[in-house]
């Protein structure tokens, strides 16, 4: 897998988990099933940086 596809990956995730959450408060969804979309959105977007740095990094050397 190239690392072009592990950043596409990571940012399609974030997007994903993000579009959930806007269409669960729109629709009046629970909060609660919000507050954990937005959670998991946070820590895909750490996991979303942690791998832009990996390939930056990595093309670097």
């Amino acid at each position: 897998m190239s690392s072009n596809t592990l950043v596409l990956l990571a940012c399609l995730a974030v997007a994903v988990v993000l579009l959930f959450g806007l269409v669960n408060m729109m629709r009046g969804g629970s909060a609660n099933l919000s507050q954990r979309l937005m959670r998991l959105r946070v820590i895909l977007q750490f996991a979303a940086i942690i791998v832009i740095m990996g390939v930056v990094w990595w093309r670097s050397a």
